[in-house]
């Protein structure tokens, strides 16, 4: 009988928007809906302008009819009024008529709008939705190397339409990280907002506002001289200001001081510049590792040599002959060898995503982290998703699924958490962290996380990158394709290699499901044979694998159910002529 052990984390995977009220923005799933909530505002408009516009004319009609009756009537009103049939008129007019104009006046065409908007407005995203997508875009200037004009632009690497930010957009962005004291990005996007105001762009928010923040900010950063060319040019376009003077003397007073004290003469500051990204430094924060991660996120700094190429390979993989994969085995790939990281292809149909994905979005919620000092699961600015948990009894494909991670594996998923479906939003992202547990508190009552597999369900246009800082490796996303890998030693202490990030996704939606448990017994087997262990069979026929160039060319499963029976024992190796890269 086969063994089994229990599987900690399982995870499919998804990167979009939903949202109902606040946090909206942590899940494109979710702002796919109101995509369809505005566009159908837009009609509702559209028909409460038709009904104005009838309203105006029909208003339009009565005022032309009664103008040239009053014409007539005020030339000569004896006359007029002498005829019975004008006289009747005129009391029927202003007993009658003028009243139903009045109510024609009084219609109200927006009261169809008004009640659109009121129904719809629960789902509407809220204040802490725009800081928090402000916020995220921020994050991906960061983590990607992009200036705030490239930004503005619409000028992302994978995206097939460009999406432009104004003048006012600019000036908005900057003023959301002004008031988180953020003055490294307020002066990013402040000086976004002057550039595109000085070659002319439209706009509704004043010159003088723009640079009232970007002067403050840029004090902020320790450059005085140039806070004072900054509040200069601001003094000249509005000399009554409220702030404008005061400040500009703070600073000459404060540069003059800072001269004195290194001995330099007083010198005027040189003309502005235009600020660029590496202008400043961005201030540190609370991840050490914040340079290597966001690195690997771009590209960089992957420790993929030629001599670590040649042992990555593909197989078939059959699950220990298992019944279920023999006629039909899962094509692995080993994505990195220490740690063991291995990518089957074809783990999910096209079918399956989208009856998960629609098992999901309804239950989609904030993701949340366990409090490190606390235990208590709360929401923090390093993860940035939302997630689902699915039981395999709710649907047959759950339960494929999940029978199907086990047959994979060799790990069961009876003591599993539930399947746990992650949909990211905008620059969503789950900052580098560890599977396992470190708490022993939690380990002695629920166990701990032995593996992790991970399903994709979709494509990314750019960025989204699983990443591992200790070890410097990156995996993107693949739609229908799964990763897997131990978060512990045979010893059931914690692989701490392990640690790993999900990149912020710069373009695109990331889907993904994790099916995630906790091990009944932290300790893993010790008498267990290391191929069982591993979930590999030892009968497995390997070759070499194509990292660069070309995809793995696999054999043909007659081939592979020939070396299965001529091979009783050990690893078979078949050498291909290596592709050149």
């Amino acid at each position: 009988m086969r063994k089994h052990l229990s599987l900690p984390a399982l995870a499919l995977v998804c990167c979009c928007f939903w949202g109902i009220q606040a946090e909206v923005y942590t899940s494109i799933g979710q702002m796919t809906d109101l995509i369809y909530t505005e566009k159908e505002l837009v009609q509702s408009l559209k028909e409460y302008i038709q009904a104005e516009e009838s309203k105006l004319a029909a208003v339009k009609s009565w005022a032309n009819k009664l103008d040239v009756l009053t014409l007539a009537s005020t030339a000569d009103p004896e006359v007029y009024l002498a005829h019975p049939v004008n006289a009747y008129k005129l009391m029927k007019r202003l007993n009658t008529e003028w009243s139903e104009l009045e109510s024609l006046v009084l219609q109200d065409p927006s009261d169809g709008f008004i009640s659109n908007m009121t129904v719809h407005r629960q789902y509407f995203p809220d204040e802490e939705d725009e800081k928090g997508a402000a916020k995220a875009l921020m994050r991906l200037q960061d983590t990607y190397k992009l200036d705030s004009e490239s930004f503005s632009k619409g000028k992302l690497p994978g995206v097939h339409h460009n999406a432009i930010l104004t003048v006012d957009d600019c000036y908005d962005m900057g003023k959301t990280a002004y008031n988180e004291a953020d003055y490294y990005h307020a002066v990013l996007w402040m000086q976004q907002a002057l550039r595109q105001m000085d070659a002319g762009e439209e706009h509704v928010v004043s010159k003088a506002d723009v640079l009232d923040y970007l002067s403050y900010s840029v004090y902020q950063m320790g450059d005085l001289p140039r806070a004072i060319e900054l509040t200069r040019r601001l003094v000249a376009i509005d000399s009554s200001h409220q702030r404008a003077g005061g400040n500009l003397r703070y600073f000459e007073k404060l540069l003059s001081k800072q001269l004195k004290e290194l001995n330099q003469e007083v010198q005027e500051p040189a003309t502005e510049e235009p600020i660029q990204l590496g202008t400043y430094k961005r201030p540190k924060d609370y991840l050490p590792e914040r340079e290597i991660y966001e690195g690997l996120c771009r590209g960089e700094g992957v420790k993929m040599t030629s001599a670590r190429r040649s042992r990555l390979y593909c197989r078939y993989h059959d699950g220990n002959r298992n019944p279920r994969l023999l006629l039909q085995p899962m094509k692995e790939e080993d994505e990195w060898d220490s740690p063991h990281i291995v990518r089957y292809l074809n783990a999910l149909s096209d079918s399956e995503i989208e009856k998960i994905k629609e098992l999901a979005k309804p239950r989609l919620a904030r993701a949340t982290v366990r409090d490190p000092k606390t235990g208590v699961l709360t929401t923090a600015n390093y993860r940035v998703s939302k997630s689902a948990w699915l039981e395999g009894e709710e649907d047959p494909v759950i339960e494929r699924v999940n029978q199907r991670i086990e047959d994979i594996t060799g790990l069961t998923t009876q003591t599993a958490e539930l399947l746990q479906i992650a949909n990211y939003g905008v620059g969503g992202q789950y900052e580098p962290h560890f599977d396992f547990s470190r708490r022993p508190q939690d380990i002695m009552v629920d166990g701990n996380r032995l593996a992790t597999f991970l399903n994709y369900m979709s494509d990314v246009e750019a960025g989204g990158a699983t990443v591992f800082p200790d070890f410097g490796a990156a995996i993107y996303p693949k739609k229908g394709t799964a990763v897997f890998w131990y978060n512990l030693f045979r010893s059931g202490e914690g692989d701490y290699r392990t640690r790993h990030a999900a990149c912020p996704v710069l373009v695109g939606c990331k889907w993904g499901e994790l099916d995630g448990e906790f091990n009944s017994n932290s300790q893993a087997p010790s008498n267990l044979n290391i191929n069982q262990l591993i979930g590999v069979s030892h009968l497995t026929c390997f070759f070499d694998y194509f990292l660069v160039g070309a995809p793995c060319m696999y054999l043909s499963h007659r081939l592979q159910s020939n070396l299965h029976r001529n091979v009783t024992s050990g690893s078979f190796h078949i050498k291909k002529h290596k592709k050149e890269d």
